[in-house]
């Protein structure tokens, strides 16, 4: 599973708490609006329910400012907010993502995968076409971004892992009708855990609005 293989049993000497964004942190019950995954007829995000349980958490520092606040349950959902500071009070950008496939490179001359992540359209077994979110009407190929996560167990203590990832985000629109009802995400990471091994994880998620989930 994707996350047992993330956390390890490392730890740092440094001792940070956690964020607490939207009431949000390990411990805590998030509630969704089932209304929005359902509205999307087609999506290949679902859920067969509405609470979220936190077990873990990440915190990722971007190069260029801000941060991105990863919230874990223990079956692989991950509930996801962008903030400019770093006790996420003025998060404004949420999503909700489930994994869709997990694998390993089948050796450390696959490249495959790390290609991939560079065009502006991901296919994928399974998915209908996505357009690449990030780089908007460029067609180029561009570098994924690189980030490396915190993960953290526990809210008063040292994280576990150190994550290095590679991703890209992908988009489509969901239309009924002729009618976009919304916009599905897909999510590709190549990550690899400090002492750990490398896998591809794709992910698939849609935006949520504050209205749409407390805790």
């Amino acid at each position: 599973m994707i996350w047992n293989r993330l956390f390890g049993n490392g730890s740092d000497a440094a001792s940070p708490s956690v964020a607490v964004v939207r009431d949000i942190t390990i411990g805590r019950q998030v509630r969704v609006d089932p209304l929005a995954w359902r509205r999307l007829p087609g999506a290949a995000f679902t859920l067969d329910r509405d609470t979220l349980e936190i077990s873990a958490q990440g915190i990722i520092k971007l190069d260029e400012g801000g941060y991105v606040h990863r919230f874990y349950t223990d079956d692989e959902l991950m509930l996801q907010a962008v903030s400019q500071k770093a006790d996420g009070s003025d998060a404004d950008d949420f999503t909700l993502f489930r994994p869709w496939t997990s694998t390993y490179p089948a050796g450390p001359w696959d490249t495959a995968f790390a290609d991939r992540l560079r065009k502006p359209d991901w296919e994928e077994a399974g998915l209908p076409p996505y357009r690449r979110f990030w780089y908007p009407g460029d067609d180029r190929e561009q570098p994924p971004v690189q980030l490396w996560e915190a993960v953290y167990w526990e809210r008063d203590a040292a994280p576990v892992k150190h994550v290095k990832q590679a991703c890209m985000l992908y988009a489509r629109d969901v239309a009924e009708g002729g009618v976009v009802a919304g916009q599905e995400l897909l999510l590709a990471i190549a990550m690899q855990p400090e002492r750990g091994d490398l896998t591809h994880e794709i992910m698939v998620g849609l935006p949520l609005l504050p209205a749409e989930f407390s805790a």
